[in-house]
């Protein structure tokens, strides 16, 4: 039974007001907070019934989720008033502001609030007010309206990620910040524009590290230059970027923000999103993205680093690379070795002047699992020289091997392979000029707004002015074999001249090897990368006995 405030009761007010994420994108005005602050002002003013009302404060928690709370901050600085006794009434403009959850919302008013004397009073939907009505609680419309919010905000939920998603297959750029390099296009917040001075630093953290310089490296010739890392150069240009692992008076770089530039496909013109989630609606925890679930879309806008360069850069990461004391570069055998036997790498071991290689399996782990596999510096760098030197030989001669292989079935092998990749080119084309006529419905049916149609539209153009080239180019080369085969080919072309080869360094390593495996007995075996191309011509030229692989 529902009683009146007896004339002595104080209460010290605080409005409670929420507009989550939702009704943000939504721009409704029944859910804008100048519209709850209204609602529950006028409802204060109103108050009749003898006891006296004071306003002490409002907490705001603006496009936050309620299915959370330790996401909103000022949820939690009202409980932490309540508990200093600043407060004693809580006023909401519904249940729905408060709690989305509906376990969270049985425990706040059926024990939180409560046991820390709290008056609480929801206005709408189903009204509750637990010192005038106390039973009304506990009534079963209360828990079920805490039901039909929770599901609301599921079912909100699943339709904001249905339609990122669909964003994110089309290529559009979804996030609040672009990546490092790039800014957000004042006519379009979907698609991104190279941002010049900060690209110029992308491009040159690519150039030193294809020039050799380890990660570590960069770090120091970034900081040193003074050059802002990413968190501190968006916060410079005014934008509200938070990095919790960049939060400080001064941040600076760091090898990780330069190994994720590195890898980062954005640089070469494709989107890619979708490499971190959300686990749940009420779990807020985001987890990382299996690799083959990812979005990405190809050639979304331009590019600041080449191709060619950025898959350079990959072949490199996987290498262990690791820097020489004091100095800016790695070793010259980083990354490339490894034991024959138990296939770890091998381990860098200086002795009296001279430098040996041993298994880091043996030298760190057991003596019993795997053998010594010792190797000096000395001999190994002149083995892997007469190997390179030997396949310089090998690819002067290659002009001379293609006029025989014209001869041959490869040319045929060449051409049935240029005919599938232009048929797989043209289905491509097939495909996104599909895509290109979908979106048009889809603007029509309003899933998506004319902004982003045109964006698109002009998006899914340019890969068909990609794909045609492509076909084009492969139309040529076509062309040109059934001409005779074009003795200008990467195989030796990369080599050089003999005389380039008298000195073994690393950009020699980086271009021509693979791997290099030590065995217990001192041998070698070298993976040059163009084995197989080179053994695909051998067989068209029976004289040539080489074994490329096996030194």
């Amino acid at each position: 039974m529902a009683r009146a405030a007896p004339k002595n009761k104080v209460w010290r007010v605080g409005f409670y007001i929420r507009l989550s994420r939702e009704d943000k994108r939504g721009k409704e005005e029944s859910e804008s907070i100048t519209n709850q602050r209204l609602i529950l002002t006028d409802f204060l003013a109103q108050q009749d019934d003898g006891g006296e009302y004071i306003y002490v404060d409002e907490y705001v928690d603006d496009g936050v989720s309620g299915t959370t709370d330790e996401e909103r901050e000022s949820f939690q600085r009202l409980l932490a008033d309540i508990q200093k006794g600043k407060i004693n009434c809580v006023i909401v403009k519904n249940l729905a502001r408060s709690f989305r959850n509906n376990g969270d919302q049985s425990y706040y008013l059926g024990d939180w609030f409560p046991r820390n004397n709290v008056r609480f009073i929801s206005l709408y939907q189903q009204p509750v007010d637990t010192y005038k009505d106390p039973q009304y609680a506990q009534n079963i419309a209360v828990p079920v309206q805490g039901v039909l919010n929770e599901e609301h905000a599921r079912g909100t939920s699943e339709s904001v990620r249905r339609t990122l998603d669909k964003k994110r297959e089309k290529g559009l750029h979804i996030g609040s910040f672009a990546a490092y390099g790039y800014m957000k296009d004042p006519e379009n917040k979907n698609a991104l524009i190279i941002d010049e001075e900060a690209a110029e630093h992308v491009r040159s953290i690519f150039s030193w590290f294809l020039d050799g310089m380890s990660k570590n490296a960069i770090v120091r010739k970034l900081n040193g230059s003074g050059i802002l890392c990413p968190a501190a150069y968006k916060r410079s240009k005014g934008l509200k970027y938070k990095n919790p692992n960049a939060d400080g008076g001064n941040p600076l770089w760091c090898a990780a923000s330069v190994g994720n530039i590195l890898q980062n496909r954005l640089y070469v013109g494709d989107m890619v999103q979708g490499r971190y989630r959300i686990k749940s609606y009420k779990i807020h925890v985001q987890e990382t993205v299996p690799e083959e679930e990812w979005f990405v879309v190809e050639n979304t806008h331009q590019p600041i680093i080449r191709r060619a360069d950025f898959a350079h850069v990959q072949e490199l990461l996987k290498k262990n690379t690791r820097t020489a004391p004091k100095q800016e570069n790695p070793y010259l055998f980083g990354g490339f070795l490894r034991c024959a036997d138990c296939g770890k790498a091998m381990a860098r071991s200086a002795v009296k002047g001279n430098v040996y290689y041993y298994c880091r399996t043996y030298k760190d782990q057991s003596k019993l699992a795997c053998t010594k596999h010792r190797i000096r510096h000395h001999d190994l760098e002149y083995g892997v020289l007469y190997a390179i030197r030997k396949m310089v030989y090998i690819a002067v001669e290659f002009s001379e091997m293609v006029s025989r292989i014209n001869a041959v079935s490869i040319q045929k092998s060449r051409s049935v392979r240029l005919n599938e990749q232009i048929a797989a080119k043209k289905k491509k084309l097939a495909k996104i000029r599909y895509y290109k006529q979908e979106i048009y419905q889809d603007w029509k049916d309003g899933e998506i707004s004319q902004e982003d149609y045109r964006y698109m539209q002009e998006n899914y153009e340019r890969q068909i002015e990609t794909v045609n080239d492509a076909i084009h180019y492969l139309n040529m080369e076509k062309a040109e074999l059934e001409r005779g085969t074009d003795a200008e080919n990467s195989f030796p072309s990369v080599f050089g001249e003999p005389e380039d080869t008298g000195k073994l360094t690393r950009e020699l390593l980086i271009a021509l090897v693979e791997q290099i495996k030590v065995y217990e007995n001192g041998n070698i075996r070298i993976k040059l990368k163009f084995a197989n191309e080179y053994r695909r011509i051998a067989e068209h030229a029976p004289k040539i006995h080489t074994n490329s692989e096996a030194i």
